[in-house]
């Protein structure tokens, strides 16, 4: 599957993600419930991910995160 790049600013600055389609629809949806703008929601996640990490791999554990709070226990 094929990365989706997606331009914001984040903290004042221009900055590209590349996300897989899934992942962008898990944020997209998150965004929306929360009534808040994609960069918003992304500078959120930049803000309390450790400076070690890539911000795509932080948004998709975050992302990843989201999807598995729906899944009922086993």
């Amino acid at each position: 599957m094929p990365l989706v790049k997606r331009s914001i600013s984040l903290h004042g600055h221009r900055t590209s993600l590349a996300l897989e389609p899934e992942f962008w629809q898990v944020v997209d949806e998150a965004a929306r419930a929360r009534k808040m703008a994609l960069a918003a929601l992304i500078a959120e996640i930049d803000d309390n991910r450790d400076p070690e990490d890539a911000l795509s791999s932080s948004v998709r554990v975050w992302a990843l995160g989201r999807a598995l709070e729906g899944l009922p226990e086993s």
